[in-house]
């Protein structure tokens, strides 16, 4: 069977005839997508009967998606095929070249055909399982809602690829942290649907967003109340100046035109090399095994009471290894107890604090760093951010180490120096960073806060950029090198 041809006849997105967009055609797709995001986030699955996946609601930010939505999937399939393919190459099962331009268009085919996969399988999963039950007679039109809504976000994920500013996938993750720091902090309707501004001085009717928690606290004289949102707001701001702080640092190689003399550049290696792909892959890999473990102790809910545990019910039962839930969602057992995290603050503050969250956070910090550094390393390797890629694009811009020669084989070997060390320490710091926000107890998840401000930052640099091109025509030659 020929793979190609059937790479050939999969609908992608039209990749632009323009070899660079204007900012204005990048920003127009990109808002274009976004609004298209939230539009499908708020289209409910019909036919759903039960959405049992509402109990994990606050796992959903990381998985760009909002369950029991049409793209209850989010980005949950690319996420799983990026990881499955990785491991493969990086392991020698599949030999595929991604240096070569052949071999790398083969790579993203894979790739595209393992996102299919998961988008239906794991569709078929959520309905079977009853994740998201559907209605007696409506199970086919459920996954087919599915399937549907995971082909729009991949397709909307490839648009932002090659029309918009940086990736949709984060462009999703980033989008739905930021609505939930906000409505974190400043939310003023709490669960009973009441404005809790209307009447500050009633203790039933607390306001759920932390900032007007503390002016609440204040007034009712809370002190457990006012010490446990402060220390919030608090934390989240330390993170946030430490995050801003570590992405700035970089190490900065010197360059000189080889046909210009007296002319030279710095080209930037950022301490996060593999930038937040790492830490999203992590998280979108753990969250998806607490996903599932939810809907195997669902499945096996007959077995857990008394019921007859036959069937389905009974392979289910032998799987709660991976872990249980509370009514609430937080898992309180298993693999998905030890790898998530738990508000040490909080704990302490309100004196729930016991050992085993302090292992718990111990394995959750481990496991993080150990999974980021995993997946920065399989990143570089097999996206053209490895030395040889690099010293490529450097070597056809023109450019050379100054008081070396123009040998791509020397600054091959000069940036191996300086990637594959940022990349292993980057991966590492950017978990570590990850999980002790998560311990700490910031106004949204670990993960969360250290994407939303990655991402944007990011966003940031790709507009900045785009602008300099278009104001700056001799740059924008350059860059089309």
């Amino acid at each position: 069977m020929d793979l190609n041809k059937i790479f050939s006849i999969i609908p992608e997105v039209k990749i632009p005839e323009e070899k660079k967009l204007s900012f204005n055609v990048k920003l127009k797709w990109t808002l274009i997508v976004l609004v298209s995001f939230f539009v499908l986030a708020n289209i409910s699955l019909f036919g759903l009967s039960n959405n049992a996946l509402e109990r994990f609601k606050y796992l959903a930010i990381i998985l760009g998606t909002d369950f029991g939505s049409i793209i209850s999937l989010g980005i949950g399939p690319i996420v799983m095929a990026s990881i499955i393919l990785q491991l493969l190459v990086g392991s020698g099962i599949i030999n595929i070249d991604t240096q070569d331009e052949k071999g790398k268009q083969f790579y993203l085919g894979i790739q595209k055909i393992l996102t299919f996969f998961f988008i239906i399988f794991e569709a078929v999963i959520y309905v079977l399982m009853k994740g998201l039950q559907a209605s007696p007679g409506f199970e086919f039109l459920l996954i087919f809602q599915l399937i549907l809504g995971g082909l729009a976000i991949y397709y909307m994920d490839d648009l932002m690829n090659k029309w918009g500013f940086g990736s949709g996938v984060s462009l999703f993750i980033g989008a739905g942290a930021s609505w939930q720091l906000v409505t974190n902090l400043f939310q003023f309707v709490n669960a009973q649907g009441k404005n809790c501004l209307l009447d500050f001085t009633n203790s039933a009717n607390l306001c759920p967003g932390k900032f007007f928690v503390v002016i609440q606290a204040i007034i009712n004289r809370y002190p457990v109340e006012l010490a446990s949102a402060l220390g919030t707001i608090i934390v989240t701001g330390i993170v946030f100046a430490i995050i801003v702080l570590a992405q700035s640092l970089k190490v900065e190689v010197p360059l000189s035109f080889g046909r210009i003399r007296g002319y030279s550049i710095k080209w930037p290696l950022s301490f996060f090399y593999a930038s937040v792909i790492p830490v999203i892959l992590t998280s979108s890999l753990l969250v998806s095994v607490q996903v599932f473990a939810g809907m195997i102790e669902n499945a096996a809910a007959p077995c857990l009471t008394g019921e007859a545990c036959t069937g389905f019910a009974s392979v289910a039962s032998k799987l709660l290894f991976l872990g249980r839930f509370s009514s609430t969602g937080q898992p309180i057992s298993g693999f998905a107890f030890w790898t998530s995290s738990t508000n040490l603050l909080e704990l302490i503050i309100r004196g729930g604090f016991l050992p085993r969250y302090l292992i718990q956070g111990l394995t959750h910090t481990l496991v993080y760093m150990f999974l980021s550094t995993l997946f920065a390393v399989f990143w570089v390797k097999t996206s053209g951010m490895d030395s040889r890629s690099q010293a490529e694009k450097i070597i056809s811009s023109g450019l050379q180490i100054s008081g070396f020669r123009q040998d791509e084989r020397i600054l091959e070997s000069i940036l191996d120096r300086y990637i594959m060390p940022l990349t292993v320490m980057g991966g590492m710091a950017i978990g570590l960073l990850a999980a002790i926000t998560s311990l700490m107890g910031a106004i949204i998840s670990g993960t969360a806060m250290l994407l939303v401000i990655m991402i944007f930052f990011q966003f940031y640099e790709n507009i900045a950029q785009q602008h300099q091109t278009d104001m700056n025509p001799a740059l924008r030659k350059f860059i089309n090198k």
